[in-house]
C-alpha cells in the first residue's frame, strides 16, 4: 500500500527546535519529507546545516522570481546543497521556466502557483482580472510547457490543474479545523488527498506543540 506523503515545513531559524521536528517526526506510516523557507535558507548557520542532512528527502522553498539567467544562477549556486526539490515561481514566464529546467539536473523543480495566502481580492489589488482558477489553470498550463516536475497549488484548485499537469501536485493550506491563520485557501488533510493531491505540506499543525502527538493525530485522522 502506498504511503502517504508529506513535507514538513520546517519554518524556524532555531537549528535546536529543526532537529527535534526531524527527530519527532520519524514514522513508517507515512513518507516524510522536510521543507525549508526563505527564512531558515537566509538564517545565518542554515546552508551548514542543510549540507549536513543525510537520507531525507529535502524540499528548499526558494520559490526564485528573476530573469531566466539569474534563475538558472541560483539553481547552479545551490546544487551543492542536494535538495531533491526546489521552487521556482511560474510568474517568472516561459523562458526562465525552461532555462532554469534544463540546468536542474536531478533536482526537481517546482512551479508555484497562486500562493495560498491570496483570494480574488487580492489577486486584483496586485493587478489580475481573471479569478483565481483561471489565473492558477494558465500557471500550471505554463508549468507543463516547460517539462517542470512538479506544482505547487492551494488542494482547492487540484482537480483544475490535474486536467492541463501530469506530474507530481504539492499542496499547502492543510488544516486539520477552521482555523485558518494567514492562509485563505485551505482544506483537511483527507480532503485534499481526496482530490489528488501526491504531497501535502504542513507546517504548525504539526511542528507547533506536541510534535509526536501532531503526527500520531495526522495518521489517525488519514485512517478513519
Amino acid at each position: 500500500m502506498r504511503k502517504n506523503k508529506i513535507f514538513i515545513a520546517c519554518d524556524t531559524t532555531n537549528i535546536k527546535k529543526i532537529k527535534e521536528i526531524i527527530k519527532y517526526t520519524k514514522t513508517d506510516k507515512l513518507e516524510i519529507g522536510y521543507k525549508f523557507g526563505l527564512e531558515f535558507l537566509n538564517s545565518k548557520n542554515g546552508r551548514k546545516f542543510i549540507s549536513s542532512i543525510k537520507n531525507k528527502i529535502l524540499f528548499g522553498d526558494y520559490k526564485i522570481s528573476d530573469i531566466p539567467n539569474t534563475c538558472l544562477s541560483t539553481i547552479k549556486a545551490v546544487k551543492d546543497l542536494k535538495f531533491n526539490y526546489i521552487t521556482i515561481h511560474t510568474n517568472c514566464g516561459l523562458d526562465a521556466l525552461k532555462a532554469t529546467k534544463k540546468v536542474a539536473g536531478k533536482v526537481k523543480l517546482i512551479g508555484v502557483t497562486t500562493l495560498t495566502s491570496l483570494d480574488n481580492k487580492s489577486l486584483k489589488e496586485i493587478g489580475f482580472n481573471g479569478d483565481i482558477n483561471k489565473v492558477v489553470l494558465k500557471q500550471a498550463k505554463l508549468a507543463s510547457r516547460a517539462n517542470l516536475d512538479a506544482i505547487v497549488c492551494s488542494p482547492k484548485e487540484v482537480k483544475l490543474v490535474k486536467k492541463v499537469f501530469k506530474k507530481e501536485i504539492i499542496t499547502p493550506g492543510i488544516r486539520f479545523n477552521s482555523k485558518l491563520n494567514d492562509q485563505k485557501r485551505v482544506l483537511t488533510p483527507k480532503q485534499a488527498y481526496k482530490n489528488g493531491s501526491d504531497w501535502l505540506v504542513i507546517g504548525r499543525p504539526i511542528t507547533k506543540g506536541n510534535i509526536e502527538k501532531n503526527i500520531k493525530k495526522l495518521i489517525d485522522h488519514l485512517s478513519q
